[in-house]
């Protein structure tokens, strides 16, 4: 058991759309992560992946809409929709998905991230 502050955690956060793993619970992670400018589309086959805004703003965009979200701002984006986070300036999420989840959903890219730093270590 082992307290982690989440402000204190983005510090030592360096990369832009690098998510950093804060915590584990039942088979699910909790990330951290910087983001600035367009991801790209992508989906999750079978996991929904859920967006908390600790710091700064972000467009979730749909295929069909999009969703400003704020500071305090929570979405779940559920399985199989495609989606693009989008942050003009940057902006500190939290995310919690099942672990092992990958960051650019089925689609491999120069973007995807496999072997995540653990803050909590």
């Amino acid at each position: 058991m082992q307290k982690i502050n989440i402000p204190r955690a983005f510090d030592r956060i360096d990369e832009q759309w690098s998510p950093h793993i804060a915590a584990r619970v039942n088979g699910q992670e909790v990330r951290l992560a910087k983001i600035e400018g367009a991801f790209e589309w992508h989906h999750h086959d079978g996991i929904d992946e859920a967006f908390f805004v600790v710091k700064g703003a972000f467009t979730m965009r749909f295929r069909d809409r999009d969703v400003e979200m704020a500071e305090g701002d929570f979405i779940t984006v559920p399985a199989g929709v495609e989606h693009m986070p989008v942050a003009e300036e940057e902006c500190w999420i939290m995310l919690i998905e099942n672990a092992g989840t990958v960051n650019t959903g089925e689609h491999v890219s120069k973007r995807t991230k496999t072997d995540l730093p653990d803050l909590g270590a």
